[in-house]
């Protein structure tokens, strides 16, 4: 007869409880279908904290960001409150956030129910993390290894497989590429052109998701680009306008979307059990920018942190007194990233959308 340890039966009995208590998500999920858990991976709209004890410029763990936040606390997200992560294990009623795998703070029962792998400044572009010194999708892929070590370890193998086929998997990244190592740096433009760049990255995320598969994940979400030229230091630096947004990176954008697009098509048709679905960010995100009187924002154009135009992550600090003091009037919290209610309203908008494709 096989005996537990007290400490393996209270983490299973805490894994039961957490379960229950969650179980009742604001969207309605298929009959007898569930989303135990969720995993991230990707760059800064996802990153919940990663990047915190790094040796990089690409960290937010200070004020003004998080100001927003619950007590007001910089944890590492790059907005001024809650980031996608958080909004989508809310919806789909998982937990309340979704914490960083490297939280000092994150205790075993934390990874039963998912957690963020996502890195500021990561892409697909294995050249873009090693620019800013954060972390790869290759070195995130490998502490996803870990975590299912382990799970393993507290619920047994058979209930890690359980998890891993039923959570929802989301990636987010191709923007740092785009907008950084492309256009802003210009060191890819040296031998690639903006055809067989995003043909580079569209290539890099079919490999992620097949290595997600090979793992055992089985819902696997994708995003798309944004609307990269409509971000306010684009506008500033790559040749846009206060009332314009910059032509090429919208135009990069939707080219990798939709090789993008293609091929994660291909793989939900060729991967045997797996639902690999497409994400739209790109105009939901547009809308929002190119008409916030209707969603009832104010700036669309820059940000709420200092001058708006170039400020994002140590760029954006409590020294400076230009920063505004309702960001909620504003689409971008800095010059790259939206504010916590864009992003409220973008999940909402993606839940109602793409939900019933993973089932």
């Amino acid at each position: 007869m096989k005996h537990f340890s007290l400490s393996t039966t209270l983490l299973f009995l805490s894994f039961v409880f957490a379960v229950l208590c969650t179980s009742e998500s604001a969207i309605q999920l298929p009959r007898n279908e569930t989303i135990p858990a969720f995993i991230m991976f990707g760059d800064s709209i996802v990153d919940t904290g990663n990047n915190n004890d790094l040796k990089s410029v690409v960290k937010c763990n200070f004020s003004p960001y998080g100001r927003d936040f619950k007590g007001g606390i910089s944890t590492g997200r790059f907005s001024n409150g809650k980031v996608p992560s958080d909004f989508l294990v809310e919806e789909l009623g998982i937990k309340e956030l979704l914490p960083a795998y490297k939280d000092p703070t994150l205790q075993p029962k934390d990874l039963l129910t998912g957690v963020s792998f996502a890195s500021g400044g990561s892409g697909y572009d294995s050249l873009t993390p090693k620019l800013v010194s954060v972390i790869p999708l290759s070195e995130q892929l490998q502490e996803f290894k870990e975590y299912i070590g382990k799970l393993k370890g507290i619920v047994g193998e058979e209930r890690t497989n359980f998890i891993l086929a039923k959570s929802a998997v989301f990636v987010v990244a191709s923007s740092n590429d785009i907008a950084n190592t492309f256009y802003l740096t210009r060191i890819r433009k040296l031998e690639y052109n903006v055809s067989s760049y995003t043909e580079l990255l569209s290539n890099s995320a079919s490999t992620f998701v097949k290595e997600l598969y090979k793992l055992g994940a089985r819902k696997i979400g994708v995003l798309s680009a944004p609307p990269l030229g409509c971000v306010p230091s684009q506008r500033t630096l790559v040749g846009g306008s206060k009332e314009e947004c910059a032509k090429d990176p919208n135009e990069a954008s939707k080219m990798f979307n939709d090789k993008l697009s293609a091929e994660l098509g291909y793989l939900n048709d060729n991967l045997p059990d797996a639902k690999v679905v497409y994400i739209d960010v790109y105009y939901p995100l547009l809308d929002l920018i190119t008409n916030p009187n209707k969603y009832g924002f104010e700036v669309a154009n820059k940000g709420c942190c200092g001058t708006g135009t170039i400020e994002v992550a140590i760029l954006c600090n409590q020294l400076d007194a230009n920063t505004c003091t309702d960001a909620s009037k504003y689409v971008f919290f800095d010059s790259y990233h939206p504010t916590e209610r864009v992003y409220k309203i973008i999940v909402n908008q993606l839940i109602k959308t793409y939900i019933n494709d993973f089932f």
